[in-house]
């Protein structure tokens, strides 16, 4: 039973060495580990802030990414709306153009005929009256060849230009 009851010497040695232990740990070691749990400490609050403050940037520049797309999709809106419009100007224009100048072409083409037709009208006219003097020329001729004929044909037109 020796070895389970210490003696006194045992438990005074033993002390001295444990306080001998805890000064020499607390001069050499204790400080520099309660440092470098601090520093661990300070730094894993520190990575904790920054990703706070990263999540916190996240969400802005999400919502920045949110509101551009939003601007750009209304700008992209208006541009295709302006667009259109402006297709829509220049297909009437074109459209007014074309029947303008149409317009014009038919108009031309009706002068054109107007006058083509007053001058075959004319033409026409002409013909017939040489034709017409040509045939009562050779009338006259045949019917004025003996000399009563032609006391009768005076006397025809003196009559008629008194009664008019």
């Amino acid at each position: 039973m020796e070895l389970l009851t210490p003696s006194i010497g045992n438990i005074f040695w033993t002390a001295v060495v444990f306080l001998l232990l805890v000064v020499l740990l607390r001069s050499f070691a204790w400080k520099p580990i309660l440092s470098a749990v601090k520093t661990r400490e300070d730094n894993i609050q520190d990575a904790l802030n920054q990703a706070k403050l990263a999540k916190k940037e996240m969400e802005t520049l999400k919502a920045d990414n949110e509101r551009i797309m939003r601007e750009a999709k209304i700008e992209r809106d208006a541009i295709l709306k302006e667009a259109r419009e402006i297709k829509d100007r220049i297909v009437a224009e074109a459209k007014d153009a074309a029947k303008s100048e149409g317009d014009k072409l038919i108009e031309a083409a009706r002068q054109t005929i107007n006058a083509e037709k007053n001058a075959a009208m004319a033409d026409i006219k002409s013909q017939i009256g040489i034709l017409s003097v040509n045939i009562a020329e050779s009338i006259l001729k045949q019917k004025l060849d003996n000399t009563e004929a032609q006391n009768e044909l005076v006397q025809n037109y003196l009559n008629k230009s008194n009664l008019n």
